[in-house]
């Protein structure tokens, strides 16, 4: 088995793995490894934009508030503050590193999303936000000489010790290596794959939440997945993701039968939380026998829909629909886990040594349901301190690791693939009860004898990674007898007393954190 040391590793290379490295790089050297090409993450997807309080009529007061509410009672409010007040600072940064958002003449061109009371949703480029913070955050870091990044590499498992990570098996061009560092960053996103409809681009498979889990870390808040209220519904096409700005700029969602519906649910209509408006949907696709809704942009001014939407605009029309022209039909699609690995504000998790950002980590941000465009802001203001934290690991280097144990494989792992999320989606979606859970539950444990073997192939490691992290959200939702934001249990669509708890997952045991995170 080869070896190499750095001393600082990062596993993922979405924002908050990229802005991480830039912290890290004056201070030696840093490592960061990607599942696919660089360029292949959840932010690179990301159409929505990013949001900051940075315009006049704005305050980081009152996007506070906002995400408070939105998360349903659950957040961390220390965090949020955090987020809020940091968040201009880490984006007027990336404008001197040069990213070019859209603006209105000299100005930063802001927009509204749904749950926002101001209009602070940043766009770069009109829907390619995440395209445009990756292009700057990898230009920055090739600025600096102690960066390396290492692409098509899968991380079998994290090196522990002691108490503490000392760095991770990888499978590099088929061949298993040890890298050992006195720091290690998880920055690799999230886990919509579980689910066989989902905005999520193919690497997010759980990985970082699942081998933190093996490692011994806590994972907490898991039952809380985010549902999009409208990603592109066609046999032919993937579930592509059609940007919440695409209501904040006046799109309307109709059912079936092309009436407006959105009054019956909420009465902000389509710019509800997303919560709201996803279940909204599944009514009404309920109610008329429907298996998608329709977001109907026609009564807005073409030229302008083109403009402000290009991507969206250009990949519709290679599956036939005009959005300028014709409604769209769409569905709800998982999109954003705002459970994962345990970690402080400084995103020091609960092993020595290990470290975690965005979507894989929960910092009780996002509470029990994220803002919309959050996340993007999060990536940069948590990977920043992420990679500070870093510099202080205790954790002392060693040279020598027990390899995992001899490799098995799974000769229908697809065929398993696809039956973990077509369950997941029918029986941990976007409406629970107990009964559908407790089924989920006895079906997930026909596969158990694979969360114990090792494997050598990308695919096999993603499976048994998804069949982690697709326990725990389930173990989760059952447990949480009460509806909260993301969370809704048709059995108990009521709150109830004992609501505000957060459950923390370990190997020891699941233990009940009462009160804020």
């Amino acid at each position: 088995m080869e070896k190499e040391r750095v001393d600082f590793l990062i596993i993922g290379g979405g924002a908050a793995g990229l802005r991480a490295a830039i912290e890290l790089a004056p201070h030696g050297s840093v490592l960061v490894l990607t599942k696919d090409i660089a360029t292949e993450s959840a932010t690179g997807y990301a159409q929505g934009g990013i949001a900051v309080a940075l315009s006049d009529e704005d305050r980081v007061g009152i996007h506070y508030e906002d995400t408070l509410r939105a998360g349903d009672g659950l957040c961390n409010e220390e965090a949020v503050k955090i987020l809020v007040e940091e968040g201009p600072e880490r984006i007027k940064e990336l404008i001197s590193w040069g990213a070019e958002f859209d603006r209105e003449g000299t100005k930063l061109a802001f927009g509204l999303e749904a749950a926002h009371t101001k209009k602070r949703v940043l766009h770069a480029h009109g829907d390619a936000t995440g395209r445009e913070l990756v292009r700057t955050l990898l230009n920055k870091v090739r600025s600096h000489p102690s960066v390396r990044r290492l692409p098509f590499t899968t991380v079998t498992e994290l090196i522990v010790s002691d108490g503490a990570c000392h760095g991770a098996f990888v499978l590099s061009k088929r061949k298993l290596m040890a890298i050992f560092a006195r720091a290690t960053v998880l920055a690799t996103g999230g886990g919509g794959q579980v689910y066989s409809i989902t905005t999520n681009p193919q690497v997010a498979t759980s990985d970082g939440m699942a081998i933190a889990y093996r490692a011994g870390a806590e994972l907490v808040d898991m039952e809380f997945v985010q549902f999009h209220p409208t990603a592109l519904y066609s046999p032919a096409a993937p579930h592509f993701l059609l940007s919440e700005a695409m209501r904040g700029e006046g799109g309307r969602l109709l059912n079936i039968n092309m009436e407006p519906f959105m009054q019956r649910y909420h009465p902000d209509r389509g710019l509800a939380p997303r919560d709201v408006v996803s279940r909204g949907i599944v009514s009404e696709m309920v109610r008329t026998n429907a298996k998608h809704v329709y977001l109907d942009m026609t009564h807005l001014d073409s030229g302008g829909v083109r403009s402000r939407f290009p991507k969206i605009y250009e990949t519709c029309l290679q599956f036939g629909v005009d959005i300028t022209a014709e409604p769209i039909p769409v569905c709800p699609a998982a999109h954003y886990i705002m459970g994962g690995v345990k970690t402080g504000t400084d995103g020091a998790t609960s092993i020595s040594g290990l470290y975690a950002a965005g979507e894989v980590a929960c910092t009780g941000i996002h509470g029990a349901n994220r803002l919309a465009s959050n996340s993007l802001l999060e990536g940069l203001v948590y990977g920043a301190r992420a990679g500070t934290s870093a510099l202080s690991s205790p954790v002392e280097p060693v040279g020598e690791a027990a390899p995992p144990g001899p490799a098995h494989t799974i000769p229908a792992h697809d065929e398993i693939r696809g039956g973990l999320r077509g369950l997941m989606w029918d029986k941990v979606g976007i409406i629970r009860c107990a009964e559908s859970l407790n089924e989920a539950l006895d079906a997930l444990s026909e596969w158990d004898y694979i969360l114990d073997k090792a494997f050598l192939t990308r695919r096999e490691l993603e499976l048994k990674n998804m069949l982690q992290v697709a326990g725990l959200i389930t173990r989760a939702a059952l447990a949480r007898e009460e509806s909260v934001g993301a969370h809704y249990r048709s059995d108990r669509p009521q709150r109830g007393e004992h609501w505000k708890v957060h459950r923390v997952f370990s190997l020891g045991g699941v233990r009940e954190k009462k009160g804020l995170f």
